[in-house]
This record gives C-alpha cells, sequence and structure tokens, in this order.
C-alpha cells in the first residue's frame, strides 16, 4: 500500500482493504491454457468467438468486468459455486432476470464512478449518473424482495439504499451537466442563494444592455447602432462605417472593422466590471460548492463500493439466468466424487457460429476411466471435443449453467491444455520446443484431481521419437498422476495402452469413406478409429490430385515395408517399465561379482533398486 501511495502520490481512499488470494481457492489455470481456450481472447488477439463473447450478454461494464475475473479464477469451493447456481435458477424460474436486465442497464459504470469520486477526479456527467442509479435502486430492491434465496437476499442488503445522497445530487446538479466543471453552470438554482444572487446579476446583464440600446438609438437618432459582447474585447457599442462621424463626443473607439466601428462608453464600461466580476465570483462559489459535494459523499464511499459490487454480480448472475434460457444451458451437479460425466455435451462458441446442427457428445471420466485415448480423422472433431469438456467444467465452476443435457462434476483442481503448433522465436524456442515445454508442465503438476487435454504430442520430430514421446507421456499420466486425460493422437499405436492399463479407454470421432471423399459425423463413439484419413482430408483441403496418387502410392510402399511377422509387439517395445529392465539387465551384465568389495557390491545393489524403481 505504501508503494502504491508513494507511486500515485494522491490519497486512495478508495482501496480499503488487501485481500489474501489462495490458490486453493480457484481452479489453476496456466497462460497455454487460458490462450488455448480462448476465454476472453482469441488466438488471433481478438474477442469474437471466445467464451466471454458467448456468455457475456451483461448489462453493465462492471457486470462484464467481473465476468471475465470469474472465468479466469474459476472457484474450487463448492458451497460458493452452488449458492450461484441456486441464485441464477431463482432468478430463472421467476423470470425477474428480464426486469432486473434493463434496471441495471441503466445503472452505468457505478464502479468506475466510485473510483473517480474517490480520488476528486469526477466529472458533473458522473455526479448525474450516479443520482440515476441511485434513483433505481428502490426498484431494484422491490424486485428482490420477493425473493426466497439466501444469496440474492444477500446481494439486496449489500446494495443498500441512498435517499441522502440520492436528495443531496438531485438539489445539487442540474439535469443535463455540462463535461466539466471550468465553465460552470453545473449547480442548480435553489442549491444556494449567494451563487443564486451572483448569477442574477450576471443574468440581468441582457435585460440591461437591450434597455441601453434602445435608449441610445433614441438619443443619437443612429439607427444602425448596436449593443453587444464577445469574450475578447467585452462589451462595445456597433455602428456602421457611414454613421460613424454622427457619433456622440463620449464614444471611445474600441476597434474598427470592415464596414463598421465599435467603441466603449464609461456607463458600459463600468456595467461590463459589474457584470465580469459577478461571474467570477459566480463561477469561484461554483467550483468551491462542487468540492463540498465531495466532502459530503466520500463518507459514504464504503457502503457505495459495496452497492456497486453488489450490482455487478446481480447482473453477472442475471445474465447467467438469460443465457441459460436463450441458449439451453442445464445446471450442472457437483460432487465429491472424482470424475467428469458429461451427457450430450456441446461446445459453447462452436454450436453458435456453425451453420450446421451441432453434435452433442458425451464424456465419461471417472477412476477406472481416468484416460480417453481419442482418434479419428483431421477435421472430425477431436480438438472441438476436448476443448468443450474443458470449457464446460470450467463454466460449471464459475457458477454458471452449461450447454449438456446433464453434467456430474467432481473436484478439480487444475486444467491443463497442450494443443496447437506454434513457436517462440523471440525466445528461441521452436514449435518442437513449446509443445515439449508445455508437457514438460503438465507432467510436473498435474494431479489426480487435474483435467489434462493432450493434443498430438510428439508431432515436430521423427516419427520413432514421436511415438516413444507420446507413449510415454499418456503411460506417465496413466499410471504415475492418474489424470482426468483426454489425450488427442494420429499415433495408432497408442490405441493399444487399454490393453495394458485398466484405466485407459478409446474413442474414437467418426468419419465415412466414399470413394475418394469424406463424410465427418462428428459423433463419438467407443473404440479405436480405423485409419487416420489423412489423405482425404489433404484432398479437401487443395492440395493438387497427382500429389495425393504420389502420397497414395507412397503410403502403400510404406505400409508393406512395415508389415513384420516377426516384429516385437508394440506394448512391449514402448512401454515404460521395459527399457528400465534391460537398464538393470546392462549394469548385470558388466559386473563381475568375485571383484567386488562389499561395499561396491552394496552401492550397486542400491543404483539397481533406483534403475527398476
Amino acid at each position: 500500500m505504501q508503494y502504491v501511495k508513494d507511486t500515485q502520490r494522491t490519497a486512495l481512499p478508495h482501496i480499503n482493504s488487501i485481500i489474501r488470494i489462495n490458490q486453493t481457492d480457484s481452479i489453476v489455470l496456466d497462460a497455454a491454457t487460458r490462450r488455448n481456450l480462448e476465454l476472453t481472447i482469441n488466438l488471433s488477439g481478438g474477442r469474437e468467438n471466445t467464451l466471454a463473447a458467448v456468455i457475456d450478454n451483461t448489462a453493465t461494464p462492471m457486470g462484464s468486468r467481473m465476468l471475465q475475473r470469474w472465468i479466469h479464477q474459476p472457484l474450487t469451493d463448492h458451497n460458493k459455486i452452488i449458492a450461484r447456481q441456486q441464485a441464477v435458477q431463482t432468478l430463472l424460474s421467476s423470470g425477474d432476470f428480464e426486469a432486473l436486465h434493463e434496471q441495471l442497464k441503466a445503472l452505468g459504470d457505478v464502479e468506475r464512478i466510485m473510483a473517480r469520486l474517490a480520488i476528486r477526479s469526477a466529472r458533473p456527467r458522473d455526479f448525474a449518473r450516479l443520482r440515476q442509479a441511485l434513483a433505481l435502486l428502490p426498484e431494484i430492491q422491490q424486485l428482490l424482495s420477493q425473493t426466497q434465496c439466501q444469496y440474492l437476499q444477500d446481494l439486496a442488503v449489500k446494495l443498500g439504499e441512498f435517499p441522502e445522497e440520492h436528495q443531496l445530487l438531485e438539489r445539487a446538479i442540474i439535469d443535463n451537466p455540462p463535461v466539466l466543471i471550468r465553465d460552470g453552470g453545473v449547480i442548480r438554482n435553489g442549491y444556494n442563494s449567494e451563487l443564486d444572487e451572483w448569477r442574477h446579476l450576471s443574468d440581468g446583464a441582457t435585460d440591461y444592455l437591450a434597455e441601453m440600446e434602445a435608449r441610445e438609438k433614441a438619443q443619437t437618432g443612429l439607427s444602425t447602432l448596436k449593443v453587444g459582447y464577445n469574450r475578447v474585447h467585452g462589451y462595445y457599442i456597433e455602428v456602421s462605417r457611414r454613421e460613424s462621424d454622427d457619433v456622440p463626443l463620449s464614444y471611445q473607439r474600441r476597434q474598427t472593422l470592415k464596414n463598421t466601428e465599435r467603441y466603449i462608453t464609461p456607463e458600459l464600461k463600468e456595467h461590463e466590471e459589474k457584470v465580469l466580476s459577478s461571474q467570477g465570483r459566480a463561477l469561484a462559489l461554483e467550483k468551491k460548492l462542487w468540492e463540498e459535494l465531495f466532502d459530503l459523499i466520500l463518507p459514504k464511499l464504503h457502503l457505495l463500493q459495496l452497492f456497486a459490487q453488489a450490482a455487478a454480480e446481480l447482473d453477472v448472475l442475471s445474465n447467467f439466468a438469460e443465457r441459460a434460457e436463450v441458449l439451453n444451458y442445464q445446471c450442472p451437479q457437483l460432487t465429491t466424487q472424482s470424475g467428469i460425466n458429461i451427457t450430450e455435451g456441446r461446445h459453447p462458441v462452436v454450436e453458435q457460429v456453425s451453420q450446421s446442427p451441432f453434435i452433442a457428445n458425451p464424456v465419461n471420466l471417472n477412476n477406472q476411466r481416468k484416460m480417453l485415448i481419442v482418434t479419428g480423422p483431421n477435421m472430425g472433431g477431436k480438438s472441438t471435443y476436448m476443448r468443450q469438456t474443458a470449457l464446460i467444467t470450467l463454466m460449471a465452476h464459475i457458477g454458471c449453467f452449461v450447454p449438456a443435457t446433464q453434467a456430474v462434476i467432481g473436484p478439480i483442481d487444475r486444467i491443463f491444455t497442450r494443443i496447437g503448433a506454434s513457436d517462440d522465436l523471440a525466445s528461441g524456442r521452436s514449435t518442437f520446443m513449446v509443445e515439449m515445454t508445455e508437457t514438460a508442465n503438465i507432467l510436473h503438476n498435474a494431479s489426480a484431481n487435474s483435467l489434462v487435454l493432450m493434443d498430438e504430442i510428439g508431432r515436430g520430430t521423427s516419427t520413432y521419437d514421436g511415438l516413444s514421446l507420446a507413449w510415454s507421456a499418456a503411460e506417465y499420466l496413466a499410471k504415475k498422476v492418474k489424470a482426468m486425460t483426454l489425450f488427442a493422437t494420429h499415433y495408432f499405436e497408442l490405441t493399444s495402452l487399454p490393453e495394458l492399463l485398466d484405466n485407459v479407454h478409446n474413442v474414437h470421432l467418426d468419419a465415412i469413406e466414399h470413394d475418394d471423399t469424406i463424410a465427418f459425423m462428428h459423433a463419438v463413439q467407443e473404440g479405436a478409429a480405423s485409419k487416420s484419413y489423412g489423405l482425404q482430408v489433404a484432398a479437401l483441403a487443395g492440395v493438387p490430385s497427382t500429389v495425393i496418387k504420389a502420397a497414395k502410392r507412397k503410403l502403400q510402399q510404406l505400409e508393406q515395408r512395415d508389415v513384420r511377422s516377426d516384429a516385437m509387439p508394440i506394448q512391449q517395445s514402448l512401454s515404460l517399465a521395459e527399457p528400465e529392465r534391460s537398464m538393470v539387465a546392462l549394469e548385470l551384465d558388466n559386473v563381475k561379482p568375485d571383484e567386488l568389495s562389499p561395499r561396491q557390491a552394496l552401492d550397486l545393489i542400491y543404483r539397481l533398486k533406483q534403475l527398476n524403481q
């Protein structure tokens, strides 16, 4: 706090507390996960086609900001999530979310106004908006008074009512104030008697000038005589050039224009000083009264901040109810048992932007089914299927209803994603290096309650290097970490893993091949895919037919060469345990027992023990 005060060089009354953020209070999302899931920013850096763009239909800017914070900090406390769900369900059942949306829309950005008010930088129109917001509070309170939901009742208490502050602003500020206070005209007539007097004196100048103009015309007989005012030269008497020779001797020339002459008289000079003095005094007094308004409202700053916070939260909850109604979202069920069970799940973004009907798919992860090896063609929907699982899980943990017929979700501590190919040339990291860095982060930090999405591990290196890495990473996640994992791959050798590990199962995205074309069914089926359909997808992408035909011939050659009757089963050649046994055997081959001292023999036992872990 002292650092902030030193750098800002001003009092910061709107910062009234420091809250300790506990990492276990929210699901941990690393930078790669936020980027790959496109939560609030898409991969191109914009906001289109993000989760926030779909579920954010909030009425106020402060509600939108709170929703984005919620998206980036999903809760782990089921009690808090269920309280939000009950509030959303109450608003949805009663239909009050529609009226609430309209009322909140008129509030504006009270949160920003409070910040400007605290540092005394608020403008006249900020006070006018605050007055309007305070005037709406009784209507909102009336709506919330009918609810039986405890969470909404608590928000109603935080909203409060501010009749004194509303009346003060009603008396003090005109209906449509100017942007800035410097030119005056902000304080309403009747608020301060002294200000009214100075203003009356200043406003009376117009009547005096009209009276003076008529009198001077009658006395001088000059038909073109006019009395006027501008900010540069002040008050003046204007006469046309042809009548300038007939002006009285008491007129003193002030300015010569093309067709007119301007004059000043002692009487007009005296009036000018009197008016300008009254205007200056009125403006000075108005600025003083303006500063006093801050002093009168600032004692309630903390309560007003609570009001803004409660209004933002109410905005998000009513927004969730509206989204559930319009987009056909259902309330997810939270459980203490580990697992994710989603029936007819949909991707919240893809279903909104897709021209064709979205194919809903199930997800079933539990202690007996910890990892799903996802195979199928490119463009078949593997990445969509994986991302929708993560997004549904995340939405459930912010209190939002989810795009699924039913969702039962257990404890989640982290969400990891390793999706897509990108390099980081500025940091000197290749595409494969980025992929391995993200993979290493997952393998080190994931737990049994983590949701892990792994897409195409091992693409950036040779076939056997990539296959070995993919196999060992999948086996490590399934055996050691036991995280809930969706592991998408084109290495069909990995579909043998379920034969070795009971908690690993195969699923695939269906496709139908007809002649040289392919139709994607986007439906998830149990079991492994029959083939990858890479050449068919390449043809759809527009690769020349001569290249596709050459690729087919080469593929047949490679497949024939790879068929070996005596080939070692892949599960034996790639299992994590097999290299460790061979290392033990290699170590023993070099041992000569008769030449070992007791100490060397003991060291050998420890070394073999470590190799066999």
